[in-house]
This record gives structure tokens, C-alpha cells and sequence, in this order.
């Protein structure tokens, strides 16, 4: 199976406002050009936009960009998907132009989720990347950053997202909700960066199909200044300057003007597909991270 990576988020949000803001002074995004959908659009980097809004008032994700090098690579994940049991869809030409993509199909995952495979974005390399805040994002071959999802029914995600987009297990933690409860996450990647998936199988479906989202930035300072930026700007923090246990990365997470959470980053592990093996993980996090 191809390499893949997330390329591009939807998000139907209830406030536009708040969100352009909260994007450029607190998170560092620099505002792309309108879509044609008429949504608010952000960059991280050279590609023309990442992030989407869409003022509908769910304030949650409402689709997902896959990337993949080329045609024969897209190709391979229809056909991985129809095998799989999936129906997949040829995107039309006027979706493929909104989304700015050479190549794109359309599907659905077993929540709901609008999924979209494509390849070829348009980069704005006329008009170089340039944060308001000075932040330096990783994407590149990694895509943008990670989501994490719930899920009601883990066997029919695995057939979705392993089996039909050949993602692949890095490991697992097993996290502790009671006493008597607790759940195993897991952790996919499909290209080097540790996961660009994550998945938390709950019993019943969560009111937010998402728990947070997760963008990196290339230095230490650059989460040092973010989390005094959260303290100016009234940004609520959810969980306080940690490392997780499996991937490595120093973070902290905050509230979005959605109500979920999204987590800010740096230093994680990569994976290199030749010699990492799949392990599991008895704490989330090897050192902070505590509920506030």
C-alpha cells in the first residue's frame, strides 16, 4: 500500500470569527485565498490551504484529505476499499476543483465521516508561507499533523482505515477511565510520522466524533511561546506541558472555539517502516499531561 498522509481538514464550526482568530494569533496560521465553497482557509505551509471552515454549526470535523503520490497510488486505495467492502466514489469536477486537486474519490468511513483520497494539491509557492506569529510547522512527507476519533464499532474502523487506506498499528496504550474501565488506543501511521490516525473504541458514540487534533511545530520555544500565548489570549488549556509515552512528543493541549481539543507540539519519534516494531503502553504519558 502507498504512503499516505493527511493532507487537508474540513471543520463545520458555529463561529468563523472566533476561529480566524484563534487560528492566526493564537495558533500561528497564515489566512489562504477564500474557497470557492466559500469557506475560510488556512495554510501551514506551501500547500494553498490545510484547514477549512465551513460556518454550519456542528463544531466538529466534517471531512478528512488523505494524500497520495500520484494517480496508480489512488488507484490502489480504490481498489483496497472495494475489496474491503466500501463504496468509493469518483469526486466531480466541481468538488475536485474546490478542493484545488488533480485527482480525487470520495467515501465514507464506518462513523459517517466524509473521507477524500486525492493527489496532486495546489501549492501556493508564488506567495512563500509566512505565520503572523514567526511558527515554523513539520509537515512535508508527515502532511499536516494527526486527528484522534472515537469509535462504536473498532472491527469496522480497522477494515476502513487498515485494511482499505493501509494504515498500520505503531502501538497501543491502554488507558484507564475507572477503576473497572478502560480502553485500549491505537496508534496508525502511513507514512513517517508516528501516527497520523489515532483511534479511542468507546461503547456508545461521543456527541464529537473528535477528541483533537494535533499540529507540530519545529522547535521547543516555539510550544513555550504558544502556551503564553493561551495565557494572554484567554485560551483554555485542558491539558497541561507533557511527554507522551509512545510517540515522544512534548505538548500541551487546549480548548478550540468547537469544544474540542487540540494539541500543540513538538520532537515526536518517526517511524522508519524497515525496522519499528509495534508495542504497547500502560500510561499515556511519561510525564505531565495532567487534566486541568
Amino acid at each position: 500500500m502507498p504512503e499516505i498522509s493527511l493532507g487537508y481538514i474540513g471543520l463545520s464550526v458555529s463561529n468563523t470569527e472566533a476561529w480566524t482568530r484563534y487560528g492566526q494569533d493564537f495558533l500561528g496560521l497564515m489566512q489562504a485565498e477564500v474557497g470557492a465553497d466559500g469557506s475560510t482557509r488556512f495554510r501551514l505551509d506551501d500547500h494553498a490551504w490545510r484547514l477549512s471552515l465551513h460556518e454550519d454549526g456542528k463544531d466538529d470535523i466534517a471531512y478528512l484529505g488523505f494524500e497520495v503520490a500520484g494517480a496508480d497510488e489512488l488507484e490502489m486505495l480504490r481498489a483496497a476499499l472495494l475489496d474491503s467492502g466500501f463504496t468509493v466514489d469518483d469526486a466531480t469536477p466541481e468538488l475536485r476543483a474546490t478542493r484545488g486537486v488533480i485527482g480525487l474519490l470520495t467515501c465514507t468511513d464506518p462513523e459517517g465521516l466524509a473521507v477524500e483520497l486525492y493527489y496532486g494539491p495546489t501549492l501556493a509557492t508564488h506567495a512563500p508561507f509566512a505565520s503572523p506569529l514567526g511558527v515554523r510547522f513539520m509537515t512535508g512527507e508527515q502532511g499536516l499533523g494527526h486527528v484522534v476519533l472515537s469509535t462504536a464499532d473498532l472491527a469496522a474502523f480497522r477494515s476502513f482505515y487498515l485494511d482499505g487506506l493501509g494504515f498500520r498499528l505503531s502501538d497501543t496504550i491502554r488507558m484507564a477511565l475507572g477503576p473497572d474501565f478502560a480502553i485500549e488506543l491505537e496508534f496508525y501511521h502511513g507514512n513517517p510520522r508516528h501516527h497520523t490516525l489515532a483511534v479511542a473504541p468507546l461503547p456508545v458514540p461521543m456527541p464529537k466524533r473528535t477528541h483533537h487534533i494535533m499540529l507540530q511545530v519545529e522547535t521547543l520555544d516555539q510550544v513555550g511561546h504558544a502556551l503564553d500565548r493561551a495565557g494572554a489570549q484567554g485560551v483554555r488549556l485542558t491539558q497541561s506541558l507533557g511527554r507522551h509515552s509512545n510517540d515522544q512528543m512534548v505538548s500541551f493541549y487546549c480548548e478550540t472555539p468547537s469544544g474540542f481539543e487540540l494539541e500543540y507540539g513538538w520532537g515526536a519519534l518517526e517511524v522508519d517502516s524497515r525496522t519499528w516494531r509495534t508495542a504497547r503502553h500502560d500510561t499515556i504519558s511519561s510525564w505531565g499531561h495532567h487534566r486541568l
